[in-house]
């Protein structure tokens, strides 16, 4: 997991510097594949539950598994979420970034700001004793208290040899419940957060989630082990 961990966040720090306007975000998802298969490995998104591609890629209002385009060309202003999974020998990383495209505005950079340091509070709470919800509590806690919104319909996850396990990890919830953490659990945590309401429907394809109001939203994502000295986060190089 560590492989294909490590591998996931150089494909989305390489990616993070083809970010501009004029791109497209079906150049990313091939610049992705190209980079994932020259190391090796399988992406894990291609032929799952039918999706075609190896990124996700949500631009501006779309929260999540927004479907990489060659008419869906970034702008000046733009932000654009990239989800990414690769496997390493039957194990899944998995991880997402926000990135801006060019210069945004003061709110949307506070967006991704909050939704990247609520992914670290809920990080910090995966140590050997805590409880499932600490997690999401911590993340809810930061996200709220900074005027802004989480989604509640999509949630982290367990993740090994499947690229979707249990337990459900959300991002929000009542701290001191849920199911005692121990050392050696994988989750994938990660917070998804709109600049306006909470709510979110599905687009027409099945898969691009949106918020309803149409506003920005963000995603972090990073896959995490719990050991006996803490947290250990696989999808940071």
């Amino acid at each position: 997991m560590r492989r294909a961990s490590a591998v996931v966040a150089e494909t989305l720090l390489r990616l993070g510097e083809k970010v501009k306007p004029g791109v497209s975000t079906l150049d990313l998802d091939r610049m992705a594949e190209e980079f994932i298969r020259s190391e090796g490995l399988i992406p894990s998104f291609k032929g799952y539950l039918g999706f075609q591609h190896t990124l996700c890629t949500s631009v501006n209002e779309e929260v999540v598994h927004g479907i990489p385009n060659a008419k869906r060309i970034l702008k000046a202003g733009d932000i654009i979420g990239v989800d990414c999974g690769a496997i390493y020998k039957g194990y899944h990383g998995d991880s997402a970034r926000t990135f801006p495209v060019g210069e945004v505005p003061a709110d949307v950079t506070h967006l991704m700001d909050v939704t990247r340091e609520s992914l670290n509070q809920g990080i910090e709470q995966m140590v050997v004793g805590n409880r499932l919800y600490d997690i999401g509590a911590a993340i809810q806690k930061h996200i709220e208290s900074n005027k802004l919104y989480v989604v509640k319909e999509y949630v982290g996850h367990g993740i090994g040899t499947k690229l979707h396990e249990d337990p459900q990890v959300p991002n929000y919830g009542a701290a001191g419940t849920g199911m005692r953490l121990k050392s050696g659990m994988v989750f994938a945590i990660e917070p998804m957060v709109n600049l306006g309401t909470e709510e979110t429907y599905i687009l027409e394809d099945g898969w691009t989630v949106v918020t309803k109001d149409g506003r920005y939203s963000a995603h972090f994502e990073d896959t995490i082990v719990i050991t006996e000295n803490g947290p250990y986060i696989l999808t940071r190089l």
